[in-house]
């Protein structure tokens, strides 16, 4: 809402960066830690479909805003945003609760990050830190790329649309399998071959069909992390403290992800517009991810091929 009152950008930083970031980091724990009380055999089909959401708002709230842009304006379109989250978080509030009752207890630190002395905790992390450093990268620059090899102006708003409404199924399918295979292993796969498209078939693209096979591709891969990240540290964690770990894995990953972009920005300024640098810097940090899950996974149960 305060985005549509601002005028400078100091206001626009302040209501979305910040307060805007808190509130919905806010809302997704608390809706994590929630639905991780109620399942156990079935705990990573159900974040997929929990986090499948956020992949259906990302097909229609694109499209819908660049149409309300067009129609009422930017402040009204963000106004109807507000009010119509307003709505469907006044729902949430009434209706998501947890199975365990909340024990109350005074903030200490110590607790959000002693889980890192474990090994298979820190390593899980590290894993997570590099993966998300090329994570958001083909989400933020894909539609450059699209621009820039003269793609249809008409077809780029929806390139980002597509890749959210394949990341719905990429989000639901891996979670059921992990819980029949493993969600350690399940994670190994996915972040292997988000990587490995990246390398082998978004750097070779230069046309419009081969951006769109890879928007769908990495749009399902990605998806998979997605869903299974929390489902990780839930496993290697006691039931009461999945709330303060996870928390604390998801705040470290978001440097990762804090400074991707930007990293990644100042690779193309430095190869005057060319993105193979930033391709590979993204293709190589996925597979930096997906190693750190493979050594977290040894520290368990070394190479043995069990469901983990």
């Amino acid at each position: 809402m305060m985005v549509s009152l601002s005028t400078s950008y100091y206001q626009i930083f302040l209501s979305q960066s910040i307060v805007a970031a808190v509130g919905s980091s806010a809302v997704f724990n608390a809706s994590m830690s929630s639905l991780v009380t109620w399942f156990f055999r079935r705990r990573a089909a159900a974040f997929g479909i929990m986090v499948s959401g956020s992949s259906l708002g990302g097909v229609i709230l694109p499209i819908m805003m660049d149409k309300m842009i067009k129609e009422v304006g930017f402040p009204w379109m963000m106004r109807t945003m507000a009010f119509m989250f307003l709505f469907l978080l006044g729902i949430s509030c009434l209706t998501v609760k947890s199975r365990l009752p909340p024990r109350p207890k005074p903030f200490v630190f110590m607790e959000y990050i002693s889980g890192l002395r474990e090994p298979r905790m820190a390593i899980t992390v590290i894993g997570f830190f590099f993966f998300m450093w090329g994570m958001f990268l083909p989400f933020n620059y894909v539609l450059l790329q699209a621009e820039a090899a003269g793609m249809s102006p008409t077809l780029i708003p929806y390139l980002l649309p597509i890749l959210n409404a394949v990341s719905i199924l990429g989000r639901i399918i891996p979670g059921i399998i992990a819980d029949k295979l493993g969600r350690y292993n399940v994670m190994i796969f996915i972040t292997f071959i988000s990587g490995i498209f990246c390398l082998c078939i978004w750097i070779p693209v230069k046309d419009t069909a081969g951006i769109l096979v890879f928007a769908i591709i990495f749009g399902f891969s990605s998806g998979g992390y997605i869903s299974l990240a929390p489902t990780l540290i839930a496993q290697i964690s006691d039931i009461r403290q999945i709330g303060t770990r996870v928390g604390a894995a998801f705040a470290l990953q978001s440097f990762g992800a804090l400074t991707g972009s930007p990293i990644g920005g100042a690779i193309v300024s430095a190869q005057n517009g060319d993105y193979l640098g930033l391709q590979l810097f993204c293709g190589v940090a996925m597979i930096v991810g997906c190693v750190a899950v493979i050594i977290a996974r040894y520290v368990q149960v070394g190479f043995k091929m069990v469901k983990i």
